[in-house]
């Protein structure tokens, strides 16, 4: 498992497979993020139409709505969302970050005024997990608290050994705890897999900011402490792409080979192929579904704005090799859906932008396999930032 493959003497590339409950995932690979228990605009049969090994959900959205009491009666989240294949969900240590104003840290968690109502709330390390035992998912992310950009030095030590605290608090509750939550897992029959691990996994994340001590110290002490998997947390909060990477190369190289290791909420397409060039097995990112919302869809020649003039008579799909469910619609369609408002038009683009990250992904692995990662990721980066526009 997670073999490690040399492109060249200056970069790396793993490939691997990841046993979950439900499956086998298989690395590197990019998860869509379905924070309230869906993929934004699409049917979860579109996912496994688009090759959607793992999707991800959120811990604290999940927990405010629609409540572990709806939860415990569907038994479990992959029943209620009908979706029989891996779930990854976050513990809700993102929300530390993005909900600032709306929370207080102590040792015991973080205490929020929810973002729906203002009621008073407490996450803490066993809460977060027994929350995520609750909904079932095949991995679960420790709680921790994400530093904000920039911080000084201080507060990300002190930050970290917060964190590393917690990761042992998670630790122990989830080796006490996990099976006694969901007692609908301990029937194998239940499970699309039976053969498979049927246990929930646990990751660890790495924190640090952008130190590189402390991102040594932190991965040594999740090590130490010991868990199914490596995360590399506190990136993609506003810091600028070169402290994102130096993160990134702060922290994998002091993480184990044979455990997967996973870059949490990133990236554009050529940011996911430099992690993967530097050993980072998963991904996750609203991007793909979010832009396009926006009118955005990635092209290997950069991403395009479907709503502008310059499309309006043009009879192209959007890539040329954009998945056939969209392939038979033009750009200048599309951009007449955008602007007419019509739904399709959402649905469209957030289909073709997850194909375009997971055909990236699959590209990828094969490109590993082949021992041609480093041309690979070489001529993608270039066509499309070429092209950007």
């Amino acid at each position: 498992m997670f073999k490690l493959l040399k492109t060249d003497e200056k970069t790396k590339a793993r490939r691997g497979e990841l046993t979950t409950a439900h499956g086998v995932v298989q690395t590197p690979i990019f998860m869509p993020v379905g924070t309230q228990g869906t993929v934004k605009t699409l049917h979860p049969d579109d996912l496994i139409d688009l090759g959607s090994q793992i999707i991800l959900g959120n811990t604290y959205h999940l927990n405010l709505r629609p409540g572990l009491d709806v939860i415990r009666a569907a038994q479990g989240l992959h029943k209620f969302s009908s979706w029989d294949m891996p779930i990854l969900t976050d513990s809700g240590g993102f929300q530390v970050w993005s909900l600032a104003k709306l929370r207080k840290i102590t040792e015991e968690g973080v205490a929020f005024a929810n973002h729906l109502d203002g009621s008073k709330m407490m996450l803490s390390p066993e809460s977060s997990m027994e929350i995520q035992a609750t909904l079932g998912s095949d991995i679960a992310m420790l709680f921790d608290e994400c530093p904000p950009y920039p911080c000084d030095e201080k507060y990300a030590a002190d930050s970290l050994a917060l964190t590393t605290r917690w990761a042992k608090r998670c630790k122990e509750w989830h080796v006490a705890n996990r099976e006694k939550i969901v007692p609908w897992q301990q029937d194998n029959s239940l499970i699309a897999n039976s053969t498979a691990v049927n246990r929930q996994l646990a990751f660890g994340i790495v924190q640090g900011s952008i130190y590189a001590d402390l991102r040594e110290q932190s991965a040594k002490e999740l090590i130490d402490i010991g868990f199914d998997g490596y995360a590399v947390g506190g990136i993609s909060v506003g810091e600028p792409e070169h402290e994102m990477i130096r993160a990134i190369d702060n922290a994998v190289p002091h993480l184990p080979e044979d455990k997967p290791r996973y870059a949490m909420g990133l990236g554009t397409p050529p940011q996911m192929l430099e992690m993967i060039a530097r050993g980072v097995d998963m991904f996750d990112c609203v991007m793909p579904t979010r832009v396009a919302r926006h009118g955005l869809a990635f092209t290997f020649d950069g991403p395009i704005h479907i709503k502008n003039k310059e499309f309006e008579l043009d009879q192209r799909p959007l890539t040329e090799t954009t998945h056939p469910s969209v392939s038979r619609f033009s750009r200048s369609y599309i951009r007449h859906l955008w602007r007419a408002k019509e739904m399709l038009a959402l649905r469209l683009l957030s289909f073709h932008n997850l194909h375009f990250y997971l055909q990236l992904m699959e590209q990828a692995r094969e490109a590993i396999e082949a021992g041609t990662f480093t041309e690979f990721k070489d001529a993608f980066i270039a066509r499309y930032t070429a092209n950007s526009k």
